[in-house]
């Protein structure tokens, strides 16, 4: 009987090793896939949209992301991407500001950090209906592209937004005559690069859920 006993004993140390020798196993795969697969995932979010001879540029709104989308739009404006550029207007206000004795607005922010970075100002547009999403910006371009005969717009938005951007544009301008492009502000400064995205607070708001809003959008406007 205390034979048996031991031999039980025995069996089930045996056997609570293999578990945890293939927990240990099971553990170290995962911690060696997680790095390439957090790249699919932020990578599958972004998209590039070539168009031919733009108009101007379309600067989307972003409290948080509102600098590095003008510094991205002065370069390509720099670079003779445009010949204007165009920015939305969410509506919302920043912090206070000493200079001005009040709280800007981040579309006033975004004109300054573009007039900084060597845009002339002259050059500067504001859609002045004011937008509370994506689609919402994207309607707002949409008639105020009409309303000057525009048929050509690049889209700058922030790297992982732009899947999102570039599905509810085409839904918003089909039919529309407006062709459109799709371009970001490059991740890896303040947006997170794809593969570190995790690490980051701000990398799970910009990446991770990105994806409920993905499918919120499909759901609400197909």
């Amino acid at each position: 009987m205390a034979s048996d006993a031991r031999d039980e004993i025995l069996k089930r140390e045996r056997g609570g090793a293999k578990r945890g020798r293939r927990l240990g196993r099971a553990a170290l795969l995962l911690l060696a896939a997680w790095p390439p697969a957090a790249w699919c995932v932020a990578r599958a979010l972004v998209v590039e949209v070539e168009v031919a001879q733009p108009e101007a540029i379309v600067v989307l709104s972003g409290a948080s992301d509102y600098a590095e989308r003008a510094r991205a739009a002065a370069e390509l404006f720099a670079a003779g991407r445009a010949p204007k550029i165009i920015l939305t207007n969410d509506g919302q206000q920043g912090g206070w500001s000493s200079a001005e004795q009040r709280n800007p607005f981040f579309s006033e922010l975004a004109s300054g950090e573009l007039v900084r970075a060597g845009v002339p100002a002259g050059k500067i547009e504001l859609v002045a209906q004011t937008v509370s999403s994506t689609y919402d910006e994207a309607r707002a371009v949409r008639d105020y592209a009409a309303a000057r005969n525009m048929r050509s717009l690049l889209v700058l938005t922030s790297a992982y937004h732009s899947r999102r951007a570039e599905w509810t544009w085409r839904l918003v301008f089909s039919g529309s005559g407006v062709a459109f492009g799709i371009t970001t502000a490059p991740a890896g400064g303040p947006s997170p690069a794809p593969s570190l995205w995790w690490l980051r607070a701000r990398g799970w708001r910009a990446v991770a859920a990105e994806y409920p809003k993905l499918i919120y959008y499909r759901l609400r406007y197909s």
